[in-house]
């Protein structure tokens, strides 16, 4: 059974998300009220709730505090593949 608060349904919604996509996240690290996921070619979404004290938590830029569906982040990796993720 899950929790029932609003944090966990977000994050059961964004991975529900994700995994219907063609490519599917392999590793996937929860916050408490927000996801990171890597998907298969080390690309990383995000989704959740920053809240008004942490702007920018999320990785979309400080104006974004809120995303219900998993968002791919822009890379700032150079090419490289991100191999392992922590929300924290």
């Amino acid at each position: 059974a899950q929790p029932e608060d609003e944090d966990c349904a977000v994050r059961w919604l964004c991975l529900a998300a994700l995994l219907r996509e063609s490519n599917p996240p392999v590793r996937a690290s929860t916050g408490r009220s927000h996801s990171v996921f890597i998907d298969g070619e080390g690309r990383l979404s995000s989704c959740g709730w920053a809240g008004g004290l942490r702007p920018g938590l999320l990785g979309h830029g400080e104006g974004v505090t809120r995303l219900d569906t998993p968002t791919r982040l822009s890379s700032t990796l150079g090419g490289e593949r991100a191999v392992s993720v922590s929300a924290g």
